[in-house]
């Protein structure tokens, strides 16, 4: 590999800001802060507003557009006795 091209691929911790998880993994990511982890690593730390830990998708609290009474489910109702003759 030539030198000089490449990022700086390292160990990183990220944390969730809305319930505190925090995992560590490799990345690219510039960070100007830092943070010590329980084993006395010194990482780079990136903050991030939601990950699979809080994500509506990841914990299934995610809701259907069908199931909230919204625009499907009206359309629904208003053609609902219109059908095809057969």
């Amino acid at each position: 590999m030539k030198e000089g091209i490449h990022p700086n691929y390292r160990e990183v911790c990220f944390v969730d800001l809305s319930n505190g998880f925090k995992f560590v993994t490799r990345s690219c990511v510039q960070s100007k802060e830092s943070i010590k982890l329980d084993d006395g690593r010194e990482l780079p730390l990136v903050k991030l507003e939601t990950t699979s830990e809080t994500h509506p998708f990841y914990t299934g609290t995610q809701k259907s557009v069908d199931s909230l009474g919204g625009r499907v489910e009206k359309f629904r109702n208003k053609f609902a006795r219109v059908g095809l003759k057969k």
